[in-house]
């Protein structure tokens, strides 16, 4: 289905601007690179957060039905990459909603939820998604102010428009420590069943943290995908980029161009072109051998051909041949070398022979065409900065690496468990495109992706019910699983 229009019409309506001062410091962005091969193995991730790292609770509040705590530590990301994160995000704030009574002593699940572009402070989440949890499901919250929003927002930074591209790679780095202290926390106190989730960016980021917790952990990750380079390079948030900016930076400054763009890949041009070689190669490949064979058998008719190739065109070897294959497989695509046949076929009915090293060659070159994207064939292409297309730029090809490089999940460690993961996309998502992107499916093999027909805002608006359900959904599941053992006593057992 078509993108959704009210996607692109909502993000024209926005005035918010992202990366309006380019793409980070180059230093920043080489030990961001660096860092990423470290949190995105479980097992050097986890080791960087103590099971007793420090978290202090500032604020208690007890209503009728619940109550409210507020708490804050150091991110963990300022100790080990000091620098680099802003002053004003150092510091992580969070809210905790808990029922007054649980249900069962013994199974007190809470979930992290993670903020989405734009969604500033706790209000929103608390009111949409955490009460209703809580009085639906008896379900506790935390929720975790995102670095660069609301109280952990710059001075100089207007609304959501984040300064630098590295910021986005900043964020997700101190969300994903972040998220382990939490989850830490939450097991010194008996808490769980565990499980994070978020909306939009939010879900990106809730996908990345459950990677390195090395326990069952509920995940459901609503609108998002498998990586964040479409959205800022194919999506509608494209257009709140200022390309032309971020392309003169990136040839003015040989870091970008020289060193940093060779740090990061593109991941899915070699994916696909590696599923489509493994899906398609045995009957490319037989298709070529009669290609070559058909062209040989009409040389060896050369003579006949000359006299009758117009008149008896509906004898040849070859379209007999194709009609012949047509009939079997009515699926079947035309068999390439007819086209090149027709071209040859001149005006005046003489038919120009083809040479058998000039038909192998360009039966090949159809055979790896038809195996390889588009993208890889043009890859010999020197890119023309002087092109009108943005998208045509070598600066578009650097974001789309970086993203990549930085939140692609097939980087990541797969979930401890993927049977508690339920990820909720609309089908006509123009924020979130899934054309050319890697499946879920098949980088979480056994967990479940569920398909609204919506597009991204219209999901946003209309499906917060839908998203918690599929968050009890998915919690439900989780304790039937483990429901043998005490969840604390598990918890024990998995250190």
């Amino acid at each position: 289905m078509p993108p959704s229009k009210l996607d692109s019409l909502y993000r024209r309506m926005l005035i918010t601007r992202f990366f309006e001062k380019g793409w980070g410091k180059p230093e920043n962005l080489h030990r961001v690179f660096q860092f990423r091969k470290i949190i995105s193995c479980r097992e050097t991730c986890f080791k960087l957060v103590p099971r007793d790292y420090p978290v202090e609770i500032t604020k208690k509040k007890t209503y009728s039905d619940s109550t409210l705590i507020e708490g804050n530590f150091t991110t963990p990301l300022e100790l080990h990459m000091p620098g680099v994160v802003p002053e004003a995000a150092q510091q992580a704030h969070f809210q905790l909603l808990l029922p007054n009574k649980w249900n069962d002593e013994h199974h007190k699940p809470i979930c992290i939820h993670l903020a989405g572009t734009g969604d500033h402070f706790f209000w929103r989440r608390r009111n949409f998604i955490a009460k209703p949890l809580l009085k639906d499901a008896n379900i506790g919250s935390i929720i975790l102010e995102n670095p660069f929003y609301g109280l952990r927002k710059p001075d100089d930074q207007i609304r959501s428009n984040l300064h630098n591209v590295s910021d986005i790679f900043v964020m997700g780095g101190c969300l994903i420590l972040e998220c382990l202290v939490l989850l830490h926390w939450c097991e010194r106190n008996g808490f769980g069943p565990l499980g994070i989730t978020g909306l939009s960016m939010g879900g990106h980021m809730a996908s990345l943290a459950a990677t390195n917790w090395p326990k069952p952990l509920v995940l459901v990750p609503c609108l998002s995908w498998s990586t964040a380079s479409a959205v800022f390079t194919t999506g509608v948030m494209s257009q709140s980029i200022n390309w032309d900016m971020l392309e003169t930076q990136y040839y003015s400054d040989g870091q970008y161009r020289e060193r940093l763009s060779k740090m990061v890949t593109i991941v899915d041009d070699a994916f696909t072109a590696g599923q489509n070689f493994i899906q398609n190669f045995n009957r490319s490949l037989h298709e070529l051998k009669e290609d070559i064979d058909d062209t040989r058998k009409i040389q060896s008719l050369q003579c006949e051909t000359h006299n009758n190739s117009v008149e008896d065109g509906n004898n040849s070897i070859f379209l007999s041949k194709s009609l012949e294959l047509n009939q079997m497989d009515p699926n079947r695509e035309p068999v390439p070398l007819k086209d090149m046949l027709d071209k040859n076929v001149s005006c005046n009915s003489n038919l120009t022979l083809i040479q058998p090293d000039t038909a192998e060659r360009s039966a090949l070159t159809k055979l790896m065409k038809f195996i390889l994207p588009a993208s890889s064939q043009s890859k010999s292409k020197k890119i023309d900065i002087t092109k009108t297309n943005w998208w045509e730029r070598e600066a578009l090809q650097f974001m789309r690496g970086m993203m990549d490089e930085c939140t692609h999940l097939k980087n990541f460690s797969v979930p401890f468990d993927t049977s508690l993961i339920i990820a909720v996309c609309a089908r006509d998502d123009a924020y979130v495109p899934r054309d050319g992107c890697s499946n879920l499916e098949d980088i979480w093999p056994g967990a479940e992706v569920r398909y609204l027909d919506a597009g991204h805002v219209s999901a946003y608006v209309l499906h917060q019910k839908l998203f918690r359900s599929c968050i009890i959904e998915a919690f439900d599941r989780a304790k039937k699983v483990y429901e043998k053992a005490n969840y604390k006593d598990l918890s024990t057992a998995f250190k």
